[in-house]
């Protein structure tokens, strides 16, 4: 048993020292989180997408931005899309469930708006349609992944590849980069006395 939690430590510690390691990527956190500062300096909102694991994610990180992260301030809009089950169920059953973000960003998007959509394979393809319906409208896409990108590296604005192939570690590594982001717009936008 102890060597499997080590093994899983090590792993994980060896994706985060990838990351620490690559200058691209670190630029591409600071750019994402410049995007979603300005965003919300022209009153524009923050949406989240992902299925399972990433649908977990994309909620927490959501709630870091309209609760709070490090301290009290104002709250900010940030939102995951598959919180209404009775939405997702039905537009799923009535559509399919390939549509079932696409189809709120049409309705909730603006020109502007940030979409941050969670795939540790880059492929899953309601994630896919979300970012081709809010490329449609303006908005800025950010994909958080694995290593390869998928499709999703082809359709965003900024990929955040994530270097793995191992799923639990993409996802840890996931919810670090969304928290600093978090901490970098918290900061910036809510500076302590």
């Amino acid at each position: 048993m102890n060597k499997t939690i080590t093994k899983a430590i090590s792993s994980a510690l060896e994706v985060k020292k990838g990351i620490l390691q690559d200058d691209k990527l670190l630029q591409k956190i600071g750019s994402v989180a410049t995007d979603i500062i300005t965003a919300f300096k022209n009153d524009k909102k923050v949406l989240f997408c992902g299925n399972g694991g990433s649908a977990a994610d994309a909620q927490h990180l959501a709630s870091e931005l309209s609760g709070r992260f490090y301290y009290d301030r104002q709250p900010l809009d940030a939102e995951a899309l598959h919180v209404n089950t009775s939405y997702i169920t039905a537009v799923a059953n009535d559509y399919s469930y390939d549509d079932i973000y696409s189809r709120l960003i049409t309705a909730k998007g603006r020109k502007g708006d940030v979409l941050i959509g969670l795939s540790t394979s880059g492929n899953s393809k309601n994630v896919i349609n979300a970012f081709r319906a809010a490329v449609r409208i303006g908005m800025i896409t950010v994909g958080m992944t694995g290593d390869s990108g998928g499709g999703m590296k082809l359709i965003c604005r900024h990929l955040i590849n994530v270097p793995s192939t191992d799923t639990p570690r993409i996802q840890e590594a996931h919810i670090m980069i969304g928290h600093i982001i978090c901490e970098l717009v918290e900061a910036e936008l809510f500076p302590r006395q």
